[in-house]
């Protein structure tokens, strides 16, 4: 479902109903372009975890890639952390 970002701002109680509680998904247009999305939390939750998991991915191919390692203190102490 698209709607206008003016519309849904006059029906903004009745637009956070339908994807809190009928689970849609609603894609804010301004002007005819997509801008912005309004979607169900469980779809957050979800697009968060696949996030999670291309990130654990993407380090571990890091890690791979070189078999150079640094103890953590010695990172700390470069950053300034300590």
């Amino acid at each position: 479902m698209t709607l206008n970002a003016t519309e849904a701002r006059d029906a903004f109680g009745e637009t956070l109903n339908r994807v809190a509680y009928g689970k849609e998904r609603v894609v804010l247009s301004r002007r005819g372009k997509p801008m912005a999305a309004l979607i169900p939390l469980e779809d957050l939750a979800l697009l968060e975890k696949l996030e999670d998991r291309l990130d654990v991915d993407a380090a571990a191919e890091a890690l791979a890639e070189s078999d150079e390692r640094l103890p953590y203190e010695e990172v700390r102490r470069e950053l300034g952390l300590t």
